[in-house]
């Protein structure tokens, strides 16, 4: 007897689950980045926010993001604020090669990438550079606790299904939102009573190509719309491999509804270039 589609789809998921050497590696840098910014530039707080420490990252392929809320009074432009801490950071780390990406400073260690989002404090939330242009405001601490929320009533199944949903982003490298992926994966979770790993791998891909992947609310009623894609020309080539993906997904969801296994993981392996 073959191998499941559940079984594959696990044993995918283990396979691109971060190793404890991409978080030790996390730590080590953080430090002194932390110690760096508080000394020349004050710093109020600074904390993981991405995927690498939440537990959605991608193997090799997630970063670690850290945001770093900073003293002071908040400069009129965000490229004031961006500036100043890859010059802050640059000359702490001068041998390492360090670039600013809207809205973090990136870090390219020899051993990882490390994500600096610079910020201010709001009433609620923070204030970071708009990937556009400007200021925007975030809420971090909310997001996650929300995917948390979501995770813990599925037993885990949240978490496990950004991940998978990005892994097929990051394999198919589709040009398309880590974050949006995960909140849409959360937001699908959230309105379900159970969960089946291929249906709902399915249904959160079908849902996305409903949508024409449009800016999705934010769950929490905070913060603004979640963007897709940093340009119409990135959300075209999306949808082209998403509607690929969707029809590979059904396929594979209506084989394993026929206990036809075999289909069914042949269709998962060309929905994930395995």
């Amino acid at each position: 007897m073959g191998q499941t589609a559940i079984a594959w789809l696990n044993e995918l998921t283990t396979l691109y689950t971060p190793t404890e050497s991409e978080f030790n590696a996390a730590r080590r840098h953080r430090s002194a980045i932390e110690t760096r910014l508080d000394a020349h530039l004050g710093l109020r707080e600074m904390f993981e926010i991405g995927s690498l420490r939440h537990g959605t990252g991608v193997w090799n392929r997630s970063d670690a993001d850290f945001l770093a809320c900073l003293k002071g009074i908040q400069p009129g432009s965000p490229w004031t604020m961006l500036n100043k801490v890859k010059e802050t950071l640059q000359d702490r780390f001068p041998t390492t090669e360090i670039v600013i990406r809207r809205p973090a400073v990136v870090c390219r260690f020899s051993d990882a990438d490390v994500e600096v989002v610079p910020a201010y404090p709001a009433i609620s939330g923070y204030e970071i550079a708009n990937p556009s242009d400007g200021w925007m405001r975030t809420y971090p601490k909310n997001h996650n606790q929300y995917v948390n929320d979501v995770n813990k009533k599925h037993n885990g199944a949240a978490k496990k299904l950004a991940r998978q949903v990005k892994i097929w982003k990051y394999l198919r490298n589709v040009p398309v939102s880590s974050c949006y992926l995960e909140m849409r994966s959360a937001k699908h979770l959230d309105g379900e009573n159970t969960y089946s790993p291929i249906w709902d791998l399915y249904l959160t891909l079908y849902k996305m190509q409903a949508a024409n992947l449009a800016s999705m609310n934010d769950p929490t009623g905070l913060g603004s719309r979640f963007g897709a894609c940093s340009s119409d020309s990135n959300r075209q080539v999306a949808l082209s491999k998403l509607n690929t993906a969707v029809s590979r997904a059904e396929k594979a969801k209506d084989a394993y509804r026929t206990d036809d296994n075999a289909e069914a993981v042949r269709q998962l392996k060309l929905l994930f270039d395995r």
